[in-house]
């Protein structure tokens, strides 16, 4: 069919829609009344042939073939954007809002402190960073991009490995005056306490296990708190309640402080991932590009 220019002013809305999670929001950012946006995805669905929203009176999804078609214009969108902007400074092209999808650990203890060089780099860009136990629809939800650890799942997004940091097994000074300090994973045992981490995939405490060259030795860890979240964790390991294996990433500064101590640290091999995601394009946002950047130079 012939190329109708009307739809790349259907194509914004839609992703103003996705981005907003609303009709009525996405007509606020856009200077719309909520009838004229709803008439915009109208046509659009009209034009395209397909459903792209499930509506209900009380939320908006994408369909399976709206979820397609938003992640293949989607990049062209931005990269049209970016296109458009190229001609003034570098920085200008890295604004707008960003949406950040992050789990506790990365979010809490890496990322938001760490945050402010990156908001005075880029002064027109705002930054929306929700944490949530699992990543969910990256796309269908509105990120733009997702920073988490643990092991990537099949999906379409493109999945990039930042690092592997080590799984400390940390205790703090008044657990080891109480129950003293093993010198053997073995050890654990004899009526040691550990702090559970819940799994929100399974639901079960996560499994411990202590690695020392190509030995790894797993271990039914046990204790009387199970938390879900990894502020929690640490809050418990600081007092008292029970050991903890945390990651380095962001349990270096307690060791380091003397807050917390490692506990048979030449049984420290074992590691765990910390991925970016986001849409599976070469056209990849400024924005997002900056982002990704930033990233990888704190998490060296």
């Amino acid at each position: 069919m012939a190329f109708d220019s009307r739809l790349l002013n259907g194509i914004g809305v839609v992703s103003a829609v996705v981005e907003a999670g609303s009709f009525a929001r996405a007509g606020e950012a856009l200077g719309l009344t909520q009838p004229a946006v709803s008439r915009a995805v109208a046509r659009l669905e009209q034009r395209i042939g397909i459903r792209i929203f499930n509506r209900t009176a009380r939320s908006i999804s994408l369909t399976d073939e709206g979820r397609r078609y938003y992640e293949a214009v989607a990049p062209l969108i931005a990269g049209i954007e970016d296109a458009t902007l190229s001609a003034g400074r570098a920085k200008a092209l890295v604004r707008g809002r960003l949406r950040v999808n992050v789990d506790g650990a990365f979010g809490h203890f890496v990322l938001t402190r760490r945050l402010g060089a990156f908001l005075d780099q880029y002064p027109d860009l705002a930054v929306d960073v929700a944490v949530r136990d699992a990543m969910g629809d990256l796309v269908g939800d509105g990120f733009d991009v997702a920073v988490r650890f643990g092991y990537p799942e099949p999906s379409n997004l493109r999945a990039e490995l930042l690092l592997e940091t080590r799984v400390l097994t940390c205790a703090s000074a008044s657990y080891i005056a109480r129950y003293g300090a093993p010198s053997h994973p073995r050890d654990l045992v004899n009526g040691h306490q550990c702090v559970l981490l819940r799994d929100p995939s399974t639901g079960r405490p996560y499994e411990w296990e202590f690695s020392r060259g190509g030995e790894t030795i797993p271990f039914q860890a046990s204790g009387r708190l199970m938390v879900h979240d990894t502020g929690s964790l640490i809050g418990g390991c600081l007092g008292g309640i029970g050991m903890a294996q945390l990651l380095e990433l962001y349990a270096e500064n307690l060791l380091g402080e003397g807050k917390l101590v490692q506990m048979l640290p030449e049984w420290s091999d074992e590691t765990f991932p910390l991925y970016a995601y986001h849409r599976a394009s070469n056209l990849v946002s400024a924005k997002v590009s900056a982002f990704l950047s930033f990233v990888r130079q704190i998490t060296r």
